[in-house]
């Protein structure tokens, strides 16, 4: 049986200006990230009939990721139009394709549930099966990104094993913010601080990580194999801590290259 699944997005990232594009979506970099750890795991989406949707599948099978379960339906896979500046990537524009209209099928939504581990993010599309997944004893991961106002977030948070967010640095402003966000559900709230590492509450204490000094390329794929790490620690066993050290290792690694994977 797959230990983990990643529900949600899926997309290529295309640098125009560069002429480079690659498969990728918070999603597909989760999966691909824990399927290279050894972790079995599986994909919930749909992707376009397109070539970039075949790159999509590619990448993913080639990682033994479980694609049993990831639609193709005629149309185009969504593409978000990229480009770097000073090694950070910068959106420019998104363009959503069949994953605009995309809503979880039953056949989907019963193997979802016969895995350990659900991770998903706002935008995977899954809000409104978070409470179902939880209820049939899945640990549920979400990814906020810099979504601190996200508008369903305290309806959310209820349903959220493990929540994560992406801010610019530690200050008064993050503690009270993560305070309140681990008090109506969560057991662990993780903020990613960039290049000031990382900083975990439980509602008892705070954990800190520091970032891994090194070269980067691209910034892209950084939360979400940050999140892969994380996640592999918490199938270990192991303490916050050692969670947080894990994630800080496997983003520092990605950063250095142009793909997130």
């Amino acid at each position: 049986m797959n230990i983990v699944v990643a529900a949600g997005d899926n997309c290529i990232d295309y640098y125009e200006n560069l002429e480079r594009s690659y498969p990728t979506g918070n999603a597909v970099d989760v999966a691909v990230h824990l399927a290279r750890l050894g972790v079995k795991t599986s994909l919930v989406s749909v992707t376009g009939s397109d070539e970039y949707g075949t790159q999509v599948v590619n990448l993913l099978q080639s990682n033994g990721v479980d694609t049993s379960h990831l639609q193709r339906q005629v149309g185009v896979t969504a593409v978000t139009e990229m480009q770097l500046v000073h090694n950070d990537r910068v959106h420019v524009q998104y363009r959503e394709g069949v994953l605009r209209d995309f809503k979880p099928t039953e056949e989907q939504l019963r193997f979802t549930r016969t895995h350990r581990m659900v991770h998903t993010s706002i935008w995977g599309k899954m809000n409104s099966y978070l409470a179902d997944f939880k209820c049939n004893g899945l640990t549920v991961v979400y990814d906020f990104s810099t979504k601190l106002d996200y508008p369903e977030l305290e309806s959310l948070l209820p349903e959220i094993d493990y929540a994560f967010f992406s801010y610019n640095e530690e200050d008064p402003f993050i503690h009270e913010f993560m305070r309140k966000a681990q008090s109506l559900g969560p057991k662990v709230v993780v903020v990613t601080l960039g290049e000031h590492g990382s900083v975990a509450y439980d509602g008892n204490r705070f954990y800190r990580c520091e970032a891994h000094p090194v070269d980067v390329v691209n910034t892209v794929g950084a939360g979400d194999s940050f999140i892969a790490g994380y996640m592999y620690g918490l199938l270990q066993e192991e303490s916050i801590q050692e969670c947080l050290k894990r994630g800080s290792y496997l983003a520092s690694t990605v950063v250095t290259k142009f793909e997130p994977y």
